[in-house]
């Protein structure tokens, strides 16, 4: 799997991260474009995940549904006031919203009632 992890985003999660911890990416349903990226730091792993991606000490998990489309993804930081934080951009993205915030994906599985359906 290829995932790019930016200069700003390895310095903020090097400095985030505590040991045993690890970047979660999901990407779920969502905004007007279909789908989202979600993340967050923990610290077990849930039924279902496997690590995607180690960058020395940061690991990326996720669970098996998102990690199919996780392929080209590129992690980077931004420090600014309005919509700080990590961003995700991915060359696989078919569309995006006007905001950037949620995309979609080729091949993507419809989710219905928080189940995925191929």
């Amino acid at each position: 799997m290829n995932i790019t992890i930016k200069e700003k985003a390895a310095t903020m999660l090097n400095n985030k991260l505590g040991a045993g911890q690890f970047l979660r990416v999901v990407v779920k349903e969502g905004g007007c474009a279909g789908l989202t990226y979600s993340a967050a730091i923990a610290s077990e792993m849930q039924a279902g995940e496997s690590v995607v991606h180690i960058a020395g000490a940061i690991r990326i998990v996720s669970d098996t549904v998102s990690a199919k489309f996780l392929d080209n993804l590129v992690v980077d930081f931004s420090d600014d006031l309005i919509n700080g934080g990590l961003r995700f951009t991915n060359a696989n993205t078919k569309t995006t919203c006007g905001c950037g915030q949620s995309f979609s994906l080729s091949g993507f599985p419809k989710i219905t009632g928080g189940k995925c359906n191929s």
